[in-house]
C-alpha cells in the first residue's frame, strides 16, 4: 500500500497537504443524493491479547499502534490508491479539527483518551488519498474503526470496500472473537458484526411541514437511531440527519444491508420527495419565501455563524432540488456545506481566525461563491 508518513520538525511540510480542502468526495453527486448527501459503513475490531482502549495503558496503547503501522502498511485500503497515516497525537489542534470535519475522525478521537491528552494519546487514522473513501482510525474506542464514506446512497459498495479491508488485516493479525457472541467490542451494543450502517440524509420538508418526529418514531420502532449531522450526541444542523442501525448482535451484515438499503432508506427517500411536492403544490409561498430569503441573506450578509450558513444552505439546497433556482449544481452547495465550518474556513485562508473574523469569512467566501444564482422563472 505504501502509507506515507510525513516528517514535521522545521520548516516541515503540513501533513494533512494532500487533502484537497475544497473538494468533498463524498459530498459529490450520486444515486439519489436529492436526499441522501451520503453512505457509510464502519466495523469495530479489538486485537486478541490486548486490553481494549478504555482499560488499556499507555505503553499497550502504544504497543497496538506500532503493530497495526506495521500491519496496516501490508493491507491495501482502495485499489490503486494511495493511503496517508497520520498519528493523531503530533497533529495540532486546527488538523485534528479539519479531521473531525471531514468525517475522517471523531471527536472522540481528536480529543484522546481524557480531558488534557489531545497530544500525549497515541492514536493514529490512516486515510486513503485523494478520495477519502476509506479511513481507518486506531485507538479510537476500540483498536481498530474501518470507515467507507460514499456519496449517496451506496451503502453496498461502502460494505464491500471495508470488507475488503477488514479481510486484509485480519490475514495478518488474531482479531478478539467469540464464537457465542462474535466480534467483541469496548461497547456492548456494537458486539456481534461490529458493523454500523449509516446514511446521511436531508430532510427539509419533512421539517417545514412538521413530520420529521413521525420518521423518528418510526426509525426507534425498528431499533433505528436519527441522530445530528454529526453522529452521537450531536443534534440536527441545516436539516441533515443520521440514519443509522443500533444493535450488530443476532443478525447478519447482509440482513441489515437489505433491510435499509433495499426498504427503509427508499421509504424515507420517498416520504421527502412526496413533502416536497406538496410544498410546491399546496405551499408554494412559504416554500419560495424561506428559498428566496435564504438566497438573498447568503448573498449579501457580511457575517454569519455556522449554524446560520448550514440552514440556509440546506434551504438554498431544496429550492435547487425543485428548480426554483438556476444555478448553483446541487454539488456545489453540498461543497460548500463543508467549507464554512472552521477549521476548514482557516485552511483556506491560511491563517489562524477569531471567531467574528471567521464570520466574516465565512459570508465573504458564501457571497463569492453564489454570486452568480439567480431565480427561475
Amino acid at each position: 500500500m505504501g502509507i506515507t508518513d510525513p516528517t514535521r520538525p522545521g520548516g516541515r511540510p503540513n501533513p494533512l497537504a494532500k487533502l484537497e480542502v475544497e473538494r468533498t468526495p463524498w459530498l459529490q453527486q450520486a444515486e439519489a443524493s436529492d436526499v441522501v448527501v451520503s453512505s457509510r459503513v464502519r466495523l469495530a475490531r479489538n486485537l486478541a491479547g490486548f486490553r481494549f482502549v478504555n482499560r488499556a495503558e499507555h505503553d499497550d496503547r502504544t504497543a497496538v499502534l506500532e503493530l497495526l503501522r506495521d500491519r496496516l502498511d501490508r493491507a491495501e485500503l482502495t485499489p490503486g490508491v494511495p493511503a496517508q497515516w497520520l498519528d493523531i497525537h503530533t497533529l495540532d489542534r486546527l488538523d485534528r479539527d479539519l479531521l473531525v470535519e471531514r468525517h475522517l475522525i471523531s471527536p472522540q478521537h481528536a480529543r484522546g483518551m481524557n480531558s488534557g491528552s489531545a497530544r500525549t494519546d497515541p492514536r493514529a487514522v490512516v486515510v486513503s488519498l485523494p478520495d477519502e473513501g476509506v479511513s481507518v482510525m486506531v485507538n479510537e474506542e476500540d483498536h481498530l474503526r474501518l470507515q467507507s464514506l460514499r456519496p449517496g446512497l451506496a451503502l453496498e459498495r461502502a460494505l464491500t470496500d471495508v470488507d475488503s479491508v477488514d479481510d486484509g488485516i485480519e490475514q495478518s493479525v488474531d482479531y478478539a472473537y467469540s464464537a457465542r457472541f462474535g466480534y467483541l467490542t469496548a461497547c456492548p451494543t456494537n458486539v456481534g458484526t461490529g458493523i454500523r450502517f449509516s446514511v446521511m440524509l436531508h430532510l427539509p420538508a419533512l421539517r417545514m411541514l412538521g413530520e420529521v418526529e413521525k420518521v423518528k418514531r418510526a426509525a426507534g420502532d425498528m431499533s433505528l437511531a436519527v441522530r445530528g449531522f454529526w453522529g452521537e450526541g450531536s443534534e440536527a444542523e441545516g436539516d441533515f440527519y443520521q440514519l443509522s442501525n443500533q444493535t450488530t448482535l443476532g443478525r447478519t451484515e447482509r440482513v441489515m444491508l437489505d433491510g435499509l438499503q433495499r426498504t427503509i432508506v427508499p421509504r424515507v427517500i420517498d416520504f421527502e420527495r412526496r413533502a416536497r411536492e406538496r410544498l410546491l403544490s399546496q405551499r408554494r409561498l412559504l416554500l419560495e419565501d424561506t428559498v428566496y430569503r435564504s438566497l438573498g441573506i447568503l448573498q449579501q450578509a457580511r457575517r454569519m455563524t455556522t449554524g446560520e450558513a448550514m440552514q440556509r444552505l440546506s434551504e438554498l439546497r431544496l429550492g435547487g432540488t425543485l428548480g426554483l433556482i438556476r444555478t448553483p449544481l446541487l454539488e456545489t452547495v453540498s461543497q460548500l456545506l463543508m467549507l464554512i465550518h472552521p477549521a476548514h474556513l482557516q485552511r483556506v485562508t491560511g491563517r489562524s481566525l477569531a471567531q467574528d473574523e471567521r464570520r466574516a469569512e465565512r459570508a465573504s467566501i458564501l457571497r463569492a461563491r453564489l454570486a452568480d444564482v439567480s431565480v427561475a422563472p
